[in-house]
């Protein structure tokens, strides 16, 4: 787990994509805008930031999602994103293929 705790952040109503920049942001001790190539792999190289946030979007009749949750490696963390904005972030132990 990252710092000693397993999410970053509370619920929010920030997108999902820029919950994740801001978590691996903070969690590797940069701003996010440091969170760039060369030295950071981009979002998109591991998932379609706007597919993610589609996820998580309220539904066309402006109801709530009532669960769920998405997970995928990004910039060495196991990352998993949930309907409330929260992002979980743990080191990931096996390399990615």
């Amino acid at each position: 787990m990252v710092e000693g705790g397993d999410t970053v952040g509370e619920p929010s109503n920030r997108p999902p994509s820029q919950a994740v920049i801001e978590a691996v942001a903070e969690a590797e001790g940069v701003q996010p805008e440091g969170l760039a190539p060369p030295a950071y792999e981009p979002l998109h190289a591991v998932v379609d930031p706007t597919a993610l946030d589609g996820l998580f979007a309220a539904r066309s009749d402006g109801r709530g999602r009532p669960s769920g949750t998405v997970s995928f490696r990004f910039c060495g963390y196991d990352v998993t994103v949930d309907r409330d904005g929260r992002v979980t972030l743990e080191e990931a132990v096996e390399p990615a293929d």
